[in-house]
């Protein structure tokens, strides 16, 4: 059985960015876009990322355009618009695809991990997953559950 660490993700630089790298962190994984209705939650990702990064936690977005084509930009054109409208400081990988035939083998684990309320497909952007220190995915929440409802959960795997 594999396990959250033996993944490695492109970032959007291009490089390949083993998943090892963040292992004994909590980690909440989130698919983005930047034309979505939810994309104003990169600001409570951030603010999470900036409160708890110094407790090893890390939020790891990853952009995908699978949603009504929200993410049409390429890396660098999504590297810009996080860091010039969010201030954007964790982690963003290349865009992928998280449902499908060419869906990222991360997000067939964590969907295999954590199935969401209508089954393992993701539905719609800003789905997250929140992963313990040992890798274990703890729980799944939906697009529009707002990352600052998750402080108690993540406070508690601190």
């Amino acid at each position: 059985m594999p396990s959250i660490y033996d993944f490695t993700a492109k970032s959007l630089a291009g490089e390949d960015v083993p998943l090892k790298q963040f292992e004994g962190q909590v980690l909440l994984i989130v698919n983005t876009a930047s034309a979505c209705g939810f994309t104003p939650q990169y600001r409570g990702l951030e603010a999470l990322h900036k409160q708890f990064s110094p407790r090893g936690f890390a939020v790891l977005g990853f952009p995908c355009n699978q949603f009504g084509a929200q993410e049409p930009g390429d890396a660098s054109q999504i590297a810009k618009f996080c860091e010039s409208n969010f201030g954007i400081t964790f982690p963003m990988f290349s865009k992928i695809d998280v449902n499908g035939g060419r869906e990222h083998p991360l997000y067939k684990y964590l969907k295999h991990e954590k199935s969401g309320l209508l089954g393992a497909s993701i539905k719609w952007n800003f789905t997250k997953f929140l992963v313990d220190r040992s890798g274990k995915v703890v729980g799944r929440y939906a697009p529009t559950d707002r990352p600052e409802g998750l402080k108690k959960q993540i406070e508690a795997l601190l």
